[in-house]
């Protein structure tokens, strides 16, 4: 009778304790919103799934020198690795969440001495019983222990288990954080090549101009020496040259930063990065296949890894509600205890315990509701974080797509401008050399012919960039 009596004590203990914990305070929830537009462009009717960022990136770049630039980088980058190690913190954690709930077992062993006042209880009943028949009892007493303990707190609303799934969510979203590294690293290193193969084509092209500038000089000199033109049309020729020669330089500058920072990139001191510099005039641009904007949510690193942070976070809500509730520890332990060493194993030594506690917060809960409330507002911050990085990608995708189609359509139109300027050079030279066209006409013919042979250049540089941006706005790269 006594025992079921303390059995229903036990019982509306729980029931209070449980009951305390249930009421939880109201917070605001908030789900995500993945619906994407239909297509890249509102003037797009076909469906085509075909997608670019399946292809691998060692398929999607031609150029060897480039493909060998990007090995390196992927060996030696110094973020990269960075963000490595960041993987093995993310695995460590994930081994520290999965012990927590699981049992603690572990050993103990010690020995000591006590010396009890005769003036208390235990020092009354050690002097009053006999520790060994016969003797009298040894003062101060030893005490001898081996054994094995064990602790564990049964996880009853799966706060332990929900903290070890978002460890897991979390390192899973580091893995997804170096793919996007990857993804950026390599896009970083192919622009930076192909600047580098525009800049050397700029400076053959500056070369050049410097030639021709050279000649038609010599030209005008001769032309003074006939009483032709006056020494104002020489110093304009000269200036002409000077200006050309110092552009040069320039350009020469931009090639040393802009080769230190590939080698930045690829983790190594300056020095000379392998290339064709004849190879930039024969570049074609790769053909893209955008697919649909749906597959981004498949296909780009940053869009999964916000996702798995958002999954996290979830589960961050959940355990931060677990601490509400009731927790149940148990403890147990097996082993000997005895005051002389050479007892210490026999059966009269052994000893065991078993012990189990339920508790739960009653007053002064403002610190598991700070944690609550901190945790649910993290959770709608990954909400709008994952839906800005959705919208992000279909925008740069969008902006790459309609720039490789206006580019193609410049290209062509500025081919057309510098065939007609470069013809106008020969035909200025030869009427300038015949007193039917003014030496300014001239100057002005080579520096328009110089600046649209640059910027058809700068277009063919922007479409190779073009096909790297969309490449990695798709999310290619990183498989």
């Amino acid at each position: 009778m006594l025992k079921r009596s303390v059995y229903n004590y036990i019982a509306v203990a729980c029931i209070g304790l449980t009951f305390t914990g249930c009421k939880l305070p109201g917070v605001v929830q908030r789900e995500e919103n993945t619906n994407v537009p239909a297509a890249f462009s509102s003037t797009t009717t076909t469906q085509d799934t075909i997608n670019s960022a399946t292809v691998k990136w060692k398929e999607y770049f031609k150029d060897p020198n480039l493909v060998a630039l990007i090995d390196t980088a992927l060996a030696n980058n110094q973020e990269l690795n960075i963000t490595l190690q960041e993987i093995e913190i993310a695995r460590a954690e994930v081994r520290a969440r999965k012990g927590e709930y699981l049992p603690f077992l572990g050993l103990r062993g010690g020995a000591g001495v006590d010396k009890v006042s005769r003036n208390t209880n235990i020092g009354a009943l050690e002097h009053n019983i006999e520790i060994v028949p016969g003797k009298e009892n040894p003062e101060p007493l030893q005490d001898y222990q081996l054994g094995v303990y064990a602790n564990w707190e049964a996880d009853i609303w799966g706060k332990l288990h929900n903290a070890k799934k978002a460890a897991v969510k979390r390192y899973l979203s580091t893995v997804e954080g170096r793919n996007f590294v990857i993804t950026n690293l390599i896009s970083e290193i192919a622009n930076s090549y192909y600047e580098l193969l525009a800049l050397d084509t700029q400076l053959d092209i500056v070369k050049q101009n410097i030639d021709i500038q050279n000649n038609a000089l010599e030209i005008v000199k001769l032309q003074k020496l006939a009483t032709r033109v006056t020494e104002l049309a020489v110093k304009r020729f000269e200036a002409q040259v000077l200006n050309t020669r110092s552009l040069q330089y320039e350009i020469q500058q931009k090639i040393t930063e802009t080769e230190n920072r590939i080698n930045f990139l690829a983790g190594r001191y300056p020095q000379p990065v392998a290339r064709d510099a004849k190879a930039f005039s024969t570049l074609v641009p790769t053909t893209v296949y955008a697919g649909i904007p749906a597959q981004l949510l498949a296909n780009r690193p940053d869009i999964k890894q916000a996702e798995l942070d958002l999954a996290a976070a979830k589960l961050d809500v959940k355990v931060a509600k677990a601490r509400f509730y009731p927790t149940l520890g148990i403890s147990a332990g097996i082993g000997y205890q005895a005051f002389d060493a050479s007892y210490l194993i026999k059966p009269q030594s052994l000893l065991y315990s078993l012990a189990g506690d339920l508790a739960a917060p009653l007053i002064n809960r403002n610190a598991i509701k700070a944690t609550y409330y901190s945790a649910n507002a993290k959770q709608i911050q990954a909400v709008y974080n994952y839906e800005r990085t959705i919208l992000n990608a279909y925008v740069e995708v969008a902006n790459q797509v309609s720039k490789v189609s206006n580019l193609e359509k410049s290209y062509t139109l500025k081919s057309q401008e510098v065939d007609a300027l470069t013809q106008s050079i020969e035909i200025s030279n030869s009427l300038f050399q015949s007193a039917r066209a003014d030496y300014m006409e001239v100057l002005l013919t080579q520096r328009d012919a110089l600046e649209s042979r640059f910027d058809l250049i700068e277009t063919k540089l922007q479409q190779m960039s073009a096909t790297v941006n969309i490449y990695h706005a798709l999310g290619g790269g990183w498989n």
